[in-house]
């Protein structure tokens, strides 16, 4: 596909200044980007660490940055440089919205914490993403996912069944919170357009992960006065997981008596559908372990085509089992056009995948590939007014950096 050139996102006209780096961050500031907003990545004269993690064809363009900085522009600045430092206060004057995911500290230490910048823009939406609230003992901590997922009990929770603390393998903390991260911008935004006024938005990991666990596991103890147990027990059964059929591997999920029903009846138990262990909400959840241990027996009656046959007609969720090479040939992603792929000017082409929320009236789209480091760093400096002298003397002093003509 080609690059869209029209904008009709339900963020176009905004602006967003993005100083995040890894993932957290930057996948918050491209589904912004994805939404229409115009943002503009500024990055160390280092560049972001995510460009160096996962297969990479060139230098700076590593498979996970390309997945979390499509629709962006980026321009290299060294704020710890008088220069460099201006050049973002003039950039933050054309913002909407300033996003960072450092410590308060450290923030504070660079000149642009949110008294700094709501100085030159009182209307700004400034939020600040990172691993603790700073109101908290734990606010002057560095984290990253592993380190949430550690302190926020996921790890606990995962690691139950084998007697010790696991991560799951996929970067959920950050992935989380980068989704709370662009909640929190809309909604911001939101009450500015209803009143004015620009605010502080605090996103701590931690609690947002602690607030994501809990939801179910918080259990007895959402009593407060009877200082109930933890955990869900359905979720923490052993037999909770996919069950190997006939030719392979099948999820199967019944909840209700009827669907209960189908499936003993489709492995030929419908002896058990009247059974006290079986044949109520109540006694399944009671007797969870036998329940699904007795399902993981059944799942081999039949191939795995031949359980969703029988069950899909009858509404029962159930599915197979995708690897993530099966993903990519997926007829229903395919249908819907979630994989798209667009020709990257150094990098080939590429896959990407489609942003998952259709708006009938405002839909978004991929405008602009995942940028280089400094690659508009010319051009974005170039729109705050800086002429040419002025630009290229901030390049010979290193207060700015533009991208470097690289051979594919």
């Amino acid at each position: 596909m080609a690059l869209e050139t029209e904008n009709k996102g339900p963020l176009a006209g905004y602006r967003v200044v993005d100083l995040t780096r890894i993932v957290l961050g930057p996948l918050a500031s491209q589904m912004l980007g994805d939404l229409g907003a115009d943002v503009i990545k500024v990055e160390e004269p280092a560049g972001d660490l995510a460009r160096a993690i996962g297969t990479t064809r060139n230098a700076g363009m590593a498979s996970c940055f390309l997945n979390c900085n499509r629709n962006k522009r980026s321009i290299c600045l060294d704020l710890k440089q008088p220069e460099g430092l201006a050049a973002m206060l003039d950039l933050v004057k054309t913002a909407d919205v300033f996003i960072h995911a450092l410590r308060p500290q450290a923030v504070r230490k660079l000149g642009i914490a949110y008294e700094d910048l709501k100085a030159v823009n009182p209307n700004l939406v400034y939020v600040g993403a990172y691993g603790f609230s700073e109101s908290g003992p734990y606010g002057h901590k560095t984290a990253f996912d592993d380190i949430i997922q550690a302190a926020s009990g996921g790890a606990s929770i995962q690691g139950t069944l084998l007697d010790q603390p696991r991560y799951v393998s996929f970067i959920q903390a950050d992935k989380t919170c980068g989704l709370m991260a662009c909640n929190a911008v809309v909604a911001a935004l939101l009450h500015r357009e209803r009143t004015g006024e620009g605010q502080f938005v605090e996103v701590p990991m931690f609690e947002t992960m602690v607030g994501m666990n809990m939801v179910e596991h918080l259990d007895g103890a959402t009593f407060a006065d009877a200082d109930g147990p933890t955990k869900y027990v359905r979720l923490m059964t052993p037999w909770r997981k996919p069950y190997p059929s006939k030719d392979g591997w099948v999820a199967i999920l019944p909840y209700d008596n009827r669907q209960w029903a189908v499936v003993l009846e489709a492995a030929g138990r419908s002896d058990l559908v009247d059974h006290p262990h079986f044949n109520s909400f109540a006694a399944r959840q009671t007797h969870i372990e036998e329940v699904y241990s007795t399902l993981s027996e059944l799942a081999g009656a039949l191939t795995t085509d031949e359980w969703l046959a029988r069950l899909e007609p009858h509404g029962i969720p159930c599915t197979r089992v995708n690897t993530p090479e099966e993903l990519l040939v997926d007829p229903h992603l395919d249908k819907v056009g979630f994989w798209q792929r667009y020709e990257h000017p150094t990098e080939g082409e590429l896959r990407t995948m489609k942003f998952p929320v259709n708006f009938e009236r405002s839909p978004v789209s991929v405008r602009r590939h995942t940028p280089h480091l400094g690659e508009q760093t010319r051009e974005v400096l170039g729109e705050l007014g800086y002429d040419d002298a002025t630009i290229e003397s901030m390049l010979a002093a290193g207060a700015a950096r533009e991208k470097k003509e690289e051979k594919v």
